[in-house]
């Protein structure tokens, strides 16, 4: 028996995962399967007669536009990716391959829903330049930016400043209270560092319980010093009632200053390091003096 395929042809349009769009020369949406319900939330005779880039991300539209002129000018298109926002708000990634059609003239799309896939590939990016436990920048990125930053205080004679933390006592948080209470404490120092920079500054987890932190713009010592109190103050405020009965943990901060202290990214790094060892050594003589008296 001779098989109709003029009559099969659209029972297989319709049995398709991934959503079939016929769009004119003027963006309307000639014809689109029954599969775009799933991926953007609206029956087929919702979207039949609208304009298909009425549904695409704003931040999105200046590429698409530009896939659009490449399809209709002959050149097909079949690993284009891009936003659409669905009926319920959501956002939806998308993967499309599409061509132009002289015969029918429109062109012809074939839309697959990449949500998941962008989504994992947006987290290895931000997992291979942030710190997994605090979500800080990592020692990487952070090396990065301190390249840049320096280039640029360079070429604009403008100062920039490098802060060197370490969580004093940290070892006997984690002996005491266990490594899950310690984990918290190095989120709160995260979260109240975060706090005290400006988004053109760059806060860091190095490793351990030590951060760093990049400030830029910085105009003389005086403004350093002021930082260092403000994050001082601010990492003695008590915890919250979800830490128990473990207590504050004090914080010893050194400091570097481009380019008094170096002109170089290590000279910095060690600089602040060393600082940040002296005023701990300031710190455990001072109780030391104290207890005895």
């Amino acid at each position: 028996m001779a098989i109709d395929l003029q009559t099969l042809y659209p029972k297989l349009i319709q049995l398709m995962l991934d959503t079939v769009f016929v769009v004119d020369a003027d963006d309307r949406i000639v014809f689109v399967s029954d599969a775009c319900e799933a991926l953007l939330g609206y029956r087929p005779d919702e979207m039949t007669g609208t304009l298909i880039t009425g549904y695409m991300h704003p931040e999105d539209l200046p590429a698409t536009r530009a896939s659009i002129t490449r399809v209709m000018s002959g050149q097909p298109h079949f690993d284009f990716r891009n936003r659409y926002i669905r009926k319920d708000g959501g956002v939806v990634y998308i993967l499309w391959a599409a061509f132009w059609s002289e015969e029918v003239g429109a062109r012809i799309g074939v839309a697959r829903n990449v949500t998941a896939l962008a989504q994992a590939e947006e987290e290895l990016r931000f997992l291979a330049h942030h710190d997994p436990l605090t979500k800080l920048t990592n020692r990487s990125l952070f090396n990065d930016r301190l390249a840049a930053a320096l280039r640029l205080a360079h070429r604009q004679q403008q100062g920039l400043a490098l802060l060197f933390l370490d969580v004093n006592g940290f070892k006997g948080i984690n002996d005491v209270y266990g490594h899950a209470a310690g984990d918290r404490v190095l989120c709160a120092v995260a979260r109240r560092l975060e706090s005290c920079v400006r988004e053109s500054d760059s806060v860091a987890r190095m490793g351990g319980d030590e951060f760093t932190v990049l400030l830029t713009g910085i105009h003389g010592p005086e403004d350093v010093a002021h930082k260092v109190e403000q994050i001082l103050r601010v990492m003695a405020e008590p915890l919250g009632p979800e830490f128990g009965t473990l207590a504050t943990p004090l914080c010893s901060i050194g400091a570097a200053i481009y380019p008094t202290d170096g002109e170089d990214a290590d000279t910095l790094l060690r600089h602040a390091d060393a600082q940040m060892y002296q005023a701990k050594r300031s710190r455990r003589a001072a109780e030391g003096s104290g207890a005895a008296r």
